[in-house]
């Protein structure tokens, strides 16, 4: 019997992956820092044996997380080490466009998942429709104004419970070995439409403005975002701004289905009430690449 362990457990994608996985009757371990079935801190090595024990397949994350006792681009690389040691035989990557660029966590990650020995897949999504939802632009969706240095820039929102489907299919079947997939949603679209479509389904106006990056940046350190990541967030909003996205099939070869529509998220979100103000409070910081986990 297979026993899967999920990092980041209680988060945007790990919990939509221990869902369907126990729906299925598959063994699952949440790990996460706080509330999981396991407590798991990539930054302490003490606490991954016990969750690694009987552990067949592994969803890895980078965390990203500011507080750090070791150094980020060998935290991954040190849990894959260790997991293989102790009978880990799948790994399946949470990493994102980064991967592409050399000496950076993600890169170091990706690289320690290829050439660990056993069977890996890799997801690359782009940024994920849920954060208009439940992470750092909902405060904004709910004043009426999302302010970005993004410009009129389009990008491929990708619906996390796509991303869920993809690594839950990759932990349990074989199919998958060796595949690298880029995830996105089935066009690109600009956050004035984003914004447009969220205010059409709430019944209430929302406007997106763009802001210049300096502002940004000023409104996030005001609102307790350290400045290093005020600055990286900007860097990479500003990154959508200067052109659109490319689209991939990365959803269809792995599901053999199109990818969900903004629309259709948009429409699900809105009929669960995560833009009513009595939903609760979501983190406002969240993986550097603009993923909140």
């Amino acid at each position: 019997m297979e026993n899967i362990l999920i990092l980041g457990g209680t988060g945007k994608t790990g919990r939509r992956i221990a869902r369907r996985l126990r729906a299925a009757g598959r063994p699952v371990r949440t790990a996460s820092r706080t509330g999981g079935d396991m407590r798991v801190d990539l930054d302490d090595p003490a606490t991954w044996a016990p969750a690694l024990d009987a552990v067949t397949a592994a969803y890895l994350v980078e965390p990203g997380s500011l507080e750090k006792s070791l150094d980020p681009r060998a935290r991954i690389p040190s849990f894959v080490a260790e997991a293989v040691a102790a009978g880990v035989r799948r790994l399946v990557l949470l990493s994102a466009g980064g991967g592409d660029y050399p000496d950076t966590p993600l890169w170091h990650a990706e690289r320690a998942v290829r050439g660990s020995g056993v069977e890996w897949t890799i997801l690359r999504p782009d940024w994920f429709a849920q954060n208009f939802s439940e992470a750092f632009w909902r405060s904004g969706i709910l004043d009426g104004t999302l302010a970005l240095p993004a410009g009129d820039g389009r990008t491929p929102f990708i619906d996390a419970e796509d991303i869920a489907e993809v690594a839950a299919s990759a932990l349990t079947e074989d199919r998958h070995r060796g595949e690298v997939y880029v995830l996105t949603g089935p066009r690109a679209i600009s956050f004035g439409e984003a914004t447009d479509l969220i205010g059409t389904a709430t019944g209430r106006p929302v406007r997106y403005i763009d802001v210049a990056t300096e502002v940004y940046i000023e409104r996030q350190m005001a609102d307790g975002v350290p400045p290093r990541v005020a600055h990286l967030f900007a860097s990479l909003l500003t990154g959508i701004g200067d052109g659109q996205a490319a689209l991939s099939d990365g959803v269809e070869r792995a599901l053999g289905r199109a990818p969900r529509r903004f629309e259709d998220y948009v429409a699900e979100a809105a009929a669960a009430g995560h833009w009513n103000r009595t939903a609760g409070r979501h983190p406002v910081v969240g993986r550097a690449n603009g993923i909140l986990l």
